[in-house]
Parts: structure tokens; C-alpha cells; sequence
């Protein structure tokens, strides 16, 4: 057993190495040209526009959620799907317990894809409404 650790710290410890050795060896090999120009932020190649500090439209957080819930539910998905038909081969009933919690966990995200959609959170352009007209 402690063979098995010995080969993943020798495994590590080799590849710290090479890559300790890669860029002590690049700093000798690269050029040095240093210029104000270079120096300068930059995004995807353009030169900024404006602060940096500004407010993102909150839409984009919520788009970000709505992904990250359908994400976390076919990585928590697919492993069950995987084994469920070898589930339901063993023929002792849990098979298809696995395929309707599946299935009553896609119709719980869809509900509640469903109520977000109806009310219109997921509309990209919207009435903004001041905090003192919210119910």
C-alpha cells in the first residue's frame, strides 16, 4: 500500500522538476526587452476603455446561475444514468427507483425553470422597478 503513495510522490515530485527546470531554463532564454508599452493593461488585445470598476448588469450573474444549476444536474445525473440499466437487469426493484428519482429531479428543475421563466427573471431587457414600488 505505501508503494502506491511512494510512486504518486515520486510522480509529483519528477514533475515539479521538469517544470521548476522549464522556467529557470526560459528565464535565460527568453528575451528581455522591457517597454512601458508592454507594460500596459490590456484586454483581449485592446486597450482599456473607462475604469475597471464598474457594476455588471446583474442579469449576467443570474444567466451564470441558471447555468451552473443545469451543470450540477447532468454531473449529478449522467453517473446514475450510467448504471441504471445495470440496475434495472438485477430485476430487485432498484433500477427503477433510480430512473423516477431521476426523472422527479428533472421535473423539479423544470418547475422551477418554468416559475423563474413566468415571472420574467430570465428576460434580458426588462422594467427596472425602484426598491419602493417591490412588494
Amino acid at each position: 500500500m505505501h508503494f502506491e503513495y511512494s510512486v504518486v510522490l515520486i510522480y509529483l515530485t519528477v514533475s515539479a522538476v521538469i517544470v521548476g527546470l522549464a522556467l529557470w531554463l526560459g528565464r535565460f532564454l527568453r528575451p528581455n526587452l522591457p517597454d512601458p508599452q508592454k507594460a500596459q493593461i490590456y484586454e483581449c488585445g485592446e486597450r482599456p476603455i473607462g475604469s475597471a470598476w464598474f457594476n455588471f448588469n446583474p442579469r449576467f450573474y443570474l444567466i451564470a446561475l441558471v447555468f451552473i444549476v443545469f451543470d450540477a444536474e447532468i454531473a449529478l445525473t449522467f453517473p446514475v444514468a450510467t448504471v441504471a440499466r445495470g440496475w434495472i437487469a438485477r430485476s430487485d426493484g432498484t433500477g427503477w427507483v433510480a430512473v423516477v428519482e431521476i426523472l422527479l429531479f428533472f421535473v423539479i428543475l423544470l418547475a422551477a425553470l418554468a416559475y423563474v421563466w413566468g415571472k420574467g427573471e430570465l428576460d434580458w431587457s426588462r422594467e427596472l422597478t425602484s426598491p419602493e414600488e417591490m412588494p
